[in-house]
């Protein structure tokens, strides 16, 4: 029987949840890395018991680690970085004037096709990718090289690029989101990168037409799918069908188009989710009732789905890599809340539960399948 494997990062460590197909019954180990927070902790998808985990602490700075046991334990990586093709001796950033910071890692992201490499998006808004494993990075430094890098400004949660996603018909072709800078694209591994913003709207930006400066939260695709892309922005889900070329909004009957999180069923390409959250200034879910939304049609067309999940009282948060689904035939769907809690639906969503609660705030949650 396959065996599922949830990798969840919080405010104060890091958990892992482990179930058989079934999905009845979870055990719960941590925490690891207590008092640290865990941005986003990531399995490989070519070999599941290597574990990324990216930490942070105003204290002691960011820390990569690295799992090959599946998650029971961790050894630091090295960390040694090259910045703009100078090799650096200190961890991601020597102390050196440049004109961006090193803050933290927000995202990371394994290769599909190349098991020693893995990728990390930062903040200030730059990506990274590691050849061995997490022991030493180089950047791709292409992208804050852009012409207009000096239009991209902070969102409320810094200038973080937390998205990444690959085509898995082209390893040479990435995809990323910078809040605030929008989505950009490269055909060829990281040397050149390419603005796909044409078709957002932000009411934030007096040039509706403007390349750069929207506030993306999250991308999501189907791996069958490359050219298809949906996007949760500060306002307004989207779709693209020409990968990334060109947007058009798909938030139809949605409560509020305003939220973090998106993901594309396993098997149903059309079929995805979205957590509505009240307003930029209030995230918390309207009326007090937690409701994850599905479209079955690729957008416009939503369904609340509530069975299991609290409707009233619920003042929690989803923040934008708090979702995740398996890839077992009954499509798994899970996310973390601000609240600690973390829901699970074995079937698509029709139905939900908490298999853990009374964690630290969720910050990230990931999902491994094996057998």
């Amino acid at each position: 029987m396959s065996s599922v494997r949830v990798l969840v990062g919080t405010r104060k460590g890091a958990f892992v949840l482990t179930s058989d197909g079934k999905r009845a019954k979870w055990e719960v180990s941590g925490p690891h890395f207590p008092g640290w927070e865990i941005y986003h902790m990531k399995g490989s998808p070519l070999n599941p018991d290597r574990i990324y985990t990216s930490q942070s602490s105003g204290w002691f700075g960011q820390l990569i680690q690295r799992s090959d046991d599946g998650g029971k334990t961790f050894a630091p990586m090295d960390n040694k970085f090259t910045y703009d093709g100078v090799p650096g001796t200190h961890m991601w950033y020597d102390g050196t004037p440049h004109p961006w910071e090193f803050k933290r890692v927000w995202h990371l992201e394994p290769s599909l096709t190349e098991s020693e490499v893995v990728y990390a998006g930062i903040e200030d808004a730059a990506i990274f990718k590691s050849a061995d494993g997490g022991g030493s990075w180089a950047e791709l430094s292409g992208l804050r090289k852009h012409g207009s890098g000096p239009q991209w400004q902070p969102g409320a949660g810094g200038m973080c690029l937390h998205t990444i996603v690959q085509d898995p018909a082209d390893p040479q072709r990435l995809f990323i989101a910078i809040s605030a800078a929008g989505a950009f694209r490269t055909d060829d591994g990281g040397v050149t990168w390419k603005p796909i913003n044409k078709g957002l709207r932000s009411a934030q930006i007096p040039d509706q037409d403007a390349e750069v400066g929207h506030c993306v939260h999250r991308i999501a695709m189907h791996p069958s799918r490359p050219n298809t892309l949906f996007m949760q922005k500060h306002w307004d889900v989207m779709r693209s069908d020409d990968a990334g070329e060109n947007w058009h909004e798909v938030s139809g009957n949605l409560p509020t188009d305003f939220g973090f999180p998106i993901d594309v069923h396993a098997h149903e390409p059309e079929t995805i989710y979205v957590v509505p959250i009240t307003s930029d200034a209030q995230h918390f879910p309207p009326d007090g009732k937690l409701r994850v939304y599905r479209s079955r049609t690729g957008g416009n067309e939503w369904e609340a789905l509530t069975n299991g999940l609290p409707q009233k009282d619920c003042y929690v948060n989803i923040l934008r890599d708090a979702m995740a689904v398996d890839s077992l035939d009954s499509c798994g769907v899970y996310f973390g809340t601000t609240g600690g809690q973390v829901y699970a639906s074995p079937d698509g969503g029709d139905h939900w539960a908490a298999i853990v609660r009374d964690l630290p705030a969720v910050l990230s949650v990931e999902v491994q399948t094996f057998q």
